[in-house]
């Protein structure tokens, strides 16, 4: 699980087009394009959810950052993941660095799941997410409608549950925050028959 160094990686990934977002996983760099408006709805209406609790000032439980595709270098310029959402606890980040790089571990993580990234959110980046130490991590299926919570305990995912369609739920890390699992669902069309 050792990174492979390869800092030319890093600016194959910097030379990207834009709309193409890259991530350097276990010394290979992945790329996909920008996600689909379901799939951004998501991660905007969970960002607003967490984000408004956890607001400086508002008093949230323990004080979060909650960032929406940062670029995570848990190895710098080596192994670059870009999570679709990540929270870190004040405490431990309590400025942000000075350029793009977060080289802090986040406390918790958030990956939208797509056709086209589920195999690679699931195989290499939870295991990685793990190796790294990531505390929690959420795994949300928008076609399925459903949210999956895991927390990490020696080195392995324990599942915290499922959530689906419209459960409520106050789910670790952010259990002081009730969130309507119906809000973060784009509209399903009608069914013509």
């Amino acid at each position: 699980m050792e990174p492979a160094l390869q800092p030319t990686l890093y600016k194959s990934l910097e030379a990207l087009p834009e709309g193409v977002t890259g991530e350097i996983l276990n010394g290979q760099l992945h790329t996909h394009p920008r996600p689909s408006v379901a799939h951004v709805n998501v991660g905007s209406m969970l960002g607003a959810e967490l984000i408004g609790p956890f607001r400086k000032g508002n008093g949230g439980p323990g004080g979060w950052w909650i960032l929406v595709e940062p670029e995570v270098h848990f190895v710098r310029n080596v192994e670059v993941v870009v999570p679709d959402l990540a929270g870190w606890r004040r405490e431990r980040m309590p400025y942000f660095p000075e350029d793009h790089r977060i080289e802090v571990v986040p406390d918790w993580i958030c990956e939208i799941l797509s056709s086209s990234t589920a195999s690679r959110d699931r195989e290499v980046k939870m295991p990685l997410y793990a190796y790294y130490e990531v505390q929690y991590a959420w795994l949300i299926d928008p076609a399925k409608r459903m949210l999956e919570a895991y927390r990490l305990d020696a080195g392995a995912w324990i599942a915290i549950g499922r959530f689906a369609d419209t459960d409520q739920v106050a789910v670790p890390p952010f259990e002081a925050v009730s969130l309507d699992l119906s809000a973060l669902w784009p509209p399903q069309r009608p069914v013509v028959v």
